[in-house]
């Protein structure tokens, strides 16, 4: 994924730019984590990826074509995008993951919850993974229905995997045996995770810090302790 001079506005707003002058290259494999603070367009920077927003100016690529060159269809096959707030749908918790892929095998569901640490707690249900889910996921808790949108997105094997915040709800050894087995499992997996917590982001091949819709910088957990006061005041 690579970030060409790349800026962007709402049209509807006064003008300004919610980012600005953006150059950024992820290379295939790479995990990356983007901290800022709130409104700094961390998920303006992704939704640009995806086609949710085009750029005002600038260019977004992945595979080194122009996203804008891309069909809908094809592009969010290869991207997938995992939102903080997870959309779930009335019907069983197997119907919900095969949103990502409906002819998915058993063996390919299971796969995916294991990497998204909900296979256990879905087995310990009476029906497992013929569960029943309540409308917008009511039955379950806010870090059941995260891991349950996670494992649908894999089943889709994108080759790029973007988290929104959307580990939020998920405690720091969950979150962590999550990354441990995405990196186990799916090392060529692209991988960018917008995050409010440092320990999220700490073990990723470089963390991107937003400030005002600009790069304020770039590097290791342990570089940008050194370098960056923006990181070390977050």
């Amino acid at each position: 994924v690579e970030f060409k001079d790349v800026s962007f506005f709402f049209f509807f707003s006064s003008g300004e730019e919610v980012l600005s002058n953006i150059n950024l290259k992820i290379n295939k494999g790479e995990k990356i984590g983007i901290l800022g603070s709130t409104g700094c367009g961390k998920s303006t920077l992704v939704n640009l990826i995806t086609r949710f927003y085009d750029t005002t100016s600038g260019e977004v690529y992945v595979d080194g074509k122009n996203v804008k060159d891309y069909t809908f269809d094809s592009l969010r096959s290869k991207v997938v995008l995992v939102l903080q707030k997870s959309e779930l749908y009335s019907g069983t918790i197997k119907e919900n993951i095969c949103w990502g892929k409906k002819d998915a095998t058993m063996e390919e569901i299971e796969f995916a919850t294991q990497i998204a640490q909900a296979d256990t707690f879905i087995k310990s249900f009476n029906d497992g993974y013929d569960t029943f889910v309540a409308e917008k996921g009511a039955s379950l808790s806010g870090g059941q229905k995260q891991r349950i949108s996670i494992a649908r997105a894999l089943i889709k094997k994108p080759e790029v995997l973007i988290f929104d915040d959307s580990t939020s709800a998920l405690d720091l050894q969950t979150e962590a045996n999550l990354y441990n087995a995405l990196n186990e499992n799916l090392k060529d997996m692209t991988i960018i995770t917008i995050a409010q917590r440092v320990a999220s982001v700490k073990n990723a091949d470089k963390i991107v810090v937003l400030n005002d819709g600009k790069i304020a910088a770039v590097g290791t957990h342990e570089q940008l302790m050194n370098e960056s006061s923006i990181y070390q005041d977050i």
